[in-house]
């Protein structure tokens, strides 16, 4: 298959195209507009091509007849979002919108897979979250999420596209640097301790719940949607929230102590950020997969394994550059 992967020089485009190089019968295009260089320790690094620019200069070379699948992964975070709407508004709507159009004259029918987020919902939430409870996004990162959606459910209602918006957890552990996402520190509470480095927390609550998500459960289930029949889904309802568990930041600390040892918890601050707060107060924490696992999507097993799952890939990632 020839699959395009935008905002493909973020850590889940990096592990998605490692993960669909495995495989020599696939033809990568991974575009981004940063440094979006193909993955390290892929098998098949000569089967992707990297283009880098904006979508808005790129679409006409990003999107061509023979491509199979397309993964929109682009955008500006939760903090980003609301800091600057205006750029939230360019990147997450306007280029999406875009792409949808290139791909709806050049591919139609084209298996689109979208990168929403839980972000759509916002209070006051039931006691158990399903695909059925209307969203009502509390900020401009959620409410431009599901602009993208509607989008995305016309668009293959009308036969353009062949779509699907995942609706992701928060992600952890993430590598790499720490992120514009309010929920940043749920990666950074595991990933700057075990590197000697400090993680401020921004709320002060350990029984704060976060609903979550490990990096390859992540890109196993973002690989099985490619898998599923146009007519797994209505036409017109195109979105399943991706499994995920919960998870508090005691839980958190814990499984940091248990894979990492105790001494790591010295590098933990915890304080209380009122602007970011607000916006981890106005995510949902509890969620019935029941749709998602039905569909053959997989959950995790426990937060402590995702971060097991960390430290072996930092390990790799020595080897690969020793």
């Amino acid at each position: 298959m020839k699959i395009l992967i935008t905002g493909a020089g973020g850590f889940l485009g990096q592990f998605l195209a490692r993960k669909f190089l495995e495989d020599g019968s696939h033809q990568l295009v991974l575009t981004d507009v940063m440094d979006c260089p193909v993955p390290k320790g892929s098998k098949h690094p000569d089967n992707a091509k990297v283009i880098k620019g904006d979508i808005f200069e790129e679409v006409d070379n990003l999107v061509t007849k023979d491509l199979d699948a397309v993964y929109i992964f682009h955008g500006i975070m939760s903090s980003g979002s609301e800091a600057n709407f205006d750029l939230g508004m360019k990147v997450n709507v306007d280029a999406t919108r875009l792409l949808l159009e290139k791909l709806r004259h050049t591919t139609p029918g084209i298996r689109v897979i979208y990168a929403s987020s839980q972000a759509v919902y916002g209070r006051p939430f039931p006691e158990v979250l399903t695909e059925d409870v209307f969203p009502t996004p509390e900020g401009s990162y959620g409410a431009e999420k599901m602009i993208c959606e509607y989008l995305v459910n016309d668009y293959t209602r009308r036969g353009y596209i062949n779509g699907i918006s995942t609706r992701f957890p928060t992600i952890s552990v993430r590598p790499g640097k720490p992120s514009q996402a309010a929920s940043s520190f749920i990666s950074g509470i595991i990933r700057e301790p075990l590197a000697g480095k400090e993680c401020v927390v921004p709320v002060k609550d350990r029984s704060f719940p976060s609903w979550v998500c490990s990096p390859r459960t992540l890109i196993n289930n973002l690989v099985h949607a490619l898998t599923l029949p146009s007519d797994a889904l209505p036409s017109h309802k195109r979105s399943v929230n991706m499994p995920g568990l919960l998870a508090t930041i005691q839980d958190m600390l814990d499984a940091l102590a248990k894979v990492g040892g105790e001494d790591k918890l010295q590098h933990v601050k915890e304080e209380d950020d009122q602007e970011l707060g607000k916006i981890l107060h106005s995510w949902a924490y509890k969620f019935d997969n029941k749709l998602a696992l039905d569909l053959g999507f997989k959950p995790d097993t426990s937060f402590e394994q995702a971060v097991r799952e960390y430290v072996d890939w930092v390990k790799e990632q020595e080897q690969l550059d020793a």
